[in-house]
């Protein structure tokens, strides 16, 4: 793919990323405004579920990138966009956490650290964000090169964690029942389980065709 075709994909990505925050951003003021319901009878709540679950599809898209390309060779362009998507993961992450610390918190700090010491999904949340901050951090090409490519392919596997920790806190984070979780957990744990069985197949010796014996006379 050329790289022009690249540039325009990624505006592309860029816009399909904003665009869910720029129309929150203006639903919101609109809630606050003249249309008190433009975000539901409990905008606080609406606000945290679009961020938590924009964080996660975003982390399970990053994630796809690499199987798809190692299937479909043809798609090896798409790792020009793991990174992008891994950022905005964060940056839907960051949304979410501050959804929680100004609007549910208030920010009070003692508050916050009791519900982090006493309520497993926040728990669980905080470690998923923790985890995706070094990731963070480390994203650029001056990174890779300080830290080496095995350390910091090392340190970037922490991004399982954190998706499974993401995962952890959705499922907490619901009311007992509600099975809305159900359908990004199937896809994570196809992605974390296609990428041992790729390699696996990728390293089992391919089987020579067998060659035709000339017949004995």
């Amino acid at each position: 793919m050329s790289n022009r075709s690249i540039v325009f994909l990624k505006a592309l990505v860029h816009i399909a990323c904003l665009a869910p925050v720029a129309w929150l951003v203006w639903n919101f003021w609109r809630a606050s405004t003249t249309v008190p319901d433009a975000l539901g009878p409990d905008p606080i709540a609406f606000v945290t579920f679009f961020t938590g679950k924009g964080t996660l599809r975003l982390l399970v898209l990053s994630l796809a990138i690499t199987p798809i390309r190692r299937v479909i060779p043809r798609l090896s362009w798409l790792i020009r966009f793991r990174r992008m998507l891994g950022l905005y993961a964060f940056f839907y992450a960051c949304l979410h956490l501050t959804t929680y610390v100004w609007l549910y918190s208030s920010f009070s700090w003692s508050a916050i650290i009791n519900d982090i010491s006493r309520r497993r999904f926040i728990t669980a949340g905080v470690t998923a964000w923790l985890l995706l901050v070094p990731l963070a951090l480390t994203s650029t090409t001056w990174s890779i090169r300080k830290l080496g490519g095995k350390r910091w392919q090392a340190l970037h596997r922490l991004v399982y964690l954190a998706a499974i920790a993401g995962v952890v806190h959705y499922w907490w984070g619901v009311k007992s029942g509600v099975r809305t979780p159900f359908a990004i957990t199937v896809v994570l744990a196809i992605l974390l389980l296609a990428r041992p069985m790729l390699n696996y197949l990728s390293r089992r010796p391919q089987s020579k065709p067998a060659t035709t014996q000339p017949a004995q006379l």
